[in-house]
């Protein structure tokens, strides 16, 4: 089988209140001004880009799914009005206990970069997940750091093969193969807006559907590769479909509707 797995997305905004320090704003200049500077720096030495570099990106969601053995779980880490520092730390020391293998999609460009930085922004400590072997044998030759390596495993750099130019995005590539991607109203390009709005729980809602997807694609690449049986990966979606079901919340109640697990050709 697949072993314990904590498959996860983030969620983040531009950090205005570190905006304010870097370029010297007035403390008086509201966070939604703030940003639209930042924006129109960003544009300055871009020529054209909006997007935050990734040390001015502040997390505001981590959503997980976790597997083990006996365990199966959906959800955001901490409660919803946890500040960005508890947040990481959570994240952190769950790697710190149990040492699960990370999943992600765009995890080495995007995730876990931001994670690192924020994490020593906020003096957070995150010893396991950069062990090499010094202090645990075993992680001299499967890391967390290491690209290949497969202790995190970023399924967008490994199915593209490590070219940039054959990678996908995770709403078109788990739509292709049959799975729900992301829910309409919601994009990354999004939260931003919604978290000014107060819209803090649709945007939790979206990272876990992100999740989600992201487990059900490594789910397909496992099996495509041999790592799972015909009828473990259908045992596989159908704890999953089960777990969701049982949660009964809105957001998993869509993913399901729009679940075609008749057409999934591996069964």
């Amino acid at each position: 089988m697949i072993g314990d797995v904590l498959a996860f997305d983030i969620e983040t905004i531009p950090d205005a209140k570190l905006g304010r320090r870097l370029y010297d704003l007035s403390d008086d200049l509201p966070d939604e001004d703030v940003v639209r500077a930042m924006e129109q720096l960003r544009m300055q030495k871009t020529g054209g880009h909006l997007f935050q570099p990734l040390y001015l990106q502040k997390v505001v969601c981590i959503s997980v799914v976790y597997h083990t053995e006996s365990v199966l779980v959906a959800k955001s880490l901490e409660d919803i009005d946890a500040d960005e520092r508890t947040i990481i730390r959570n994240f952190f020391d769950g790697i710190e206990r149990a040492a699960p293998r990370l999943v992600t999609w765009n995890g080495n460009g995007f995730d876990l970069a931001v994670l690192n930085y924020r994490a020593m922004y906020h003096g957070i400590c995150a010893a396991r997940f950069w062990e090499t072997g010094d202090n645990e044998r075993e992680f001299r030759y499967n890391n967390y750091i290491s690209r290949y390596h497969e202790r995190h495993l970023d399924l967008m750099d490994v199915l593209s093969r490590y070219n940039p130019r054959a990678s996908a995005g995770l709403d078109d590539f788990s739509t292709m193969l049959g799975f729900p991607g992301k829910p309409e109203g919601m994009s990354g390009g999004e939260v931003w807006p919604a978290y000014r709005d107060g819209r803090l729980a649709e945007i939790r809602e979206y990272c876990e559907t992100d999740a989600i997807s992201t487990y059900l694609v490594f789910l397909r690449f496992e099996f495509l590769r041999g790592n799972l049986l015909r009828e473990e990966y259908v045992e596989l979606c159908d704890q999953l479909q089960s777990y969701l079901e049982e949660e009964d919340k809105a957001h998993f109640r869509d993913f399901l509707t729009r679940w075609d697990r008749e057409n999934d050709p591996v069964g």
